[in-house]
């Protein structure tokens, strides 16, 4: 399936030799790469059905590169992509033909670390992980855990607001960071938040986490973190049948019980983790729930027997609770490691990314067999069944004539039925190209209209990551004409300045 990108600028092609050679003047060394071969490995991100080389990729390690990067883009009218670890799984990286290709690959030093304050300052191109090594020794960790944690970076963390595991009782991203440094279009730097808990005015923070890169480009990043719980234990409760499995999971929480997390796979999963791992999964279940407790040890006692009780009560056929750190670890190897063990059996796979009421998982669920059915395709399901975060693994061979196409509207129809049911488009990984053109069916015109006045305001000429999660483009002049009918305009008595 083709997905349709701003036409590429002749005339800044036209440039390239030039606008490469200034580029260099402000990042240099081998900060500037520009070559076929040595740009090859940017044409793509996570979600690697679409590439699209960049016109040329630079790698500043500073603020003030950055920002002259952009002031002299902005200046020449030349179009950027703001990158980080490559790890998104909704395009939002894929470079422009006519495009720089800003890589923040080299922020990678942790600023401070002030545990009085319960905060770490870090630059973007740190990994997800690396924050809670780092304060590990003083029993402190970062709670989001995205499954790519080990290679993402909090910058690409926040341009998404990823969640992770233990999301479901901590937060997502959005929840978690406290403030950041960001670069606008024109080369200008703010900060905005810091390490307080509350800041005066609008939630600007709010705005750009979850921006996807069309706002600014994020330098510095503070984050929150948390002392670790004094206990965590886990269970691992199979089911005979799927939909029972969903029961238990919305049963939990209507009991008032909020565990650290709590994920489901179903068997195709199930199959391929074991396989991968060898964790201990049971095989003769048709889903498998890991539920993690945290908090004091008697109250972790207490709510893992009310747990398994309503399990039994939901038709559980297997349960099994860690009994050492060494095993909860184990439980949990196989759910992070689903995705590359799914990729063991199968040429390709499409990992999409909606969410729903947990009331609506079983008839969802099924929703999906059907259409499994219908598309000729295999679905492996593994998702954070905690807040409704699905995250099914379509199969499929992309050298198979039309077998991506099926793959892509099996996909397209799971994240419509999870706007049907009354959920999102997305949980976490974004929008980026691959659910652009979906945006329609959750928003109407008047609401993309005033999501893209607000990129106006920080992006006023589109020059930042155009063609991502906007099915269509605006100048922001055009979003700013009053409507003039049959010779009037709206509401004539507010007084005009």
């Amino acid at each position: 399936m083709t997905i349709l990108m701003p036409e590429p600028d002749q005339a800044v092609l036209a440039r390239r030799d030039e606008i490469v050679a200034s580029l260099r003047k402000i990042v240099p060394g081998e900060g500037v790469i520009s070559s076929a071969a040595e740009m090859k490995p940017y044409e793509s991100d996570g979600l690697m059905a679409y590439r699209q080389p960049p016109m040329v990729v630079v790698l500043p390690d500073t603020t003030k590169q950055v920002s002259e990067v952009l002031r002299y883009c902005h200046k020449n009218g030349i179009k950027v992509v703001p990158r980080g670890s490559g790890t998104s799984l909704s395009g939002g990286a894929l470079p422009l033909a006519d495009g720089v290709l800003l890589g923040l690959g080299k922020f990678k030093r942790i600023r401070e670390i002030d545990f009085d304050n319960r905060a770490v300052v870090v630059e973007p191109g740190v990994t997800n992980l690396a924050i809670s090594q780092a304060v590990d020794h003083a029993g402190f960790y970062y709670a989001p855990d995205p499954s790519s944690q080990i290679a993402c970076s909090i910058g690409g963390n926040i341009a998404e607001n990823s969640g992770g595991v233990h999301c479901l009782k901590y937060g997502m991203t959005t929840n978690n960071v406290l403030g950041c440094e960001i670069v606008l279009m024109t080369g200008e730097i703010l900060r905005i938040g810091g390490k307080a808990a509350e800041c005066a005015g609008y939630d600007l923070m709010g705005v750009i986490t979850g921006s996807e890169g069309l706002l600014g480009v994020i330098t510095e990043v503070t984050v929150r973190i948390l002392r670790k719980p004094e206990t965590a234990r886990a269970l691992m409760v199979g089911f005979t049948d799927v939909e029972a499995a969903g029961r238990c999971v919305a049963d939990v929480i209507s009991a008032g019980i909020i565990p650290g997390g709590m994920e489901m796979m179903d068997r195709p999963a199930i199959h391929a983790a074991e396989a991968f791992v060898h964790a201990g999964y049971p095989l003769d279940v048709e889903a498998l729930l890991i539920i993690e407790l945290d908090g004091p040890q008697v109250e972790v006692d207490e709510l893992i027997t009310r747990v398994e009780a309503i399990a039994l009560g939901c038709g559980s056929t297997t349960c099994q609770i860690s009994t050492s750190e060494q095993e909860r670890l184990l439980f949990w190897s196989g759910r992070k490691a689903a995705f590359p063990a799914v990729g063991r059996i199968s040429p390709d796979y499409l990992c999409m990314d909606g969410t729903i009421p947990r009331a609506q998982l079983p008839l969802v669920l099924r929703r999906m067999t059907q259409m499994s059915e219908k598309y000729g395709l295999r679905v492996a399901n593994v998702f954070h069944a905690g807040d409704g975060n699905l995250h099914p693994l379509i199969l499929y061979d992309a050298n198979k004539p039309g077998e991506q196409d099926r793959a892509e509207a099996f996909g397209a129809d799971i994240l419509r039925l999870c706007v049907e049911v009354g959920g999102v488009l997305t949980g976490e990984h974004g929008v980026g190209i691959e659910k652009r053109d979906l945006m329609p069916e959750m928003f109407s015109d008047i609401d993309l209209n005033q999501q893209q006045r607000l990129k106006c305001a920080f992006d006023s000429e589109g020059l930042l990551n155009p063609g991502k999660v906007f099915p269509t483009l605006h100048r922001c002049a055009e979003l700013g004409r009053m409507h003039v009918h049959g010779g009037k305009l709206p509401f004539p008595d507010i007084p005009r300045f």
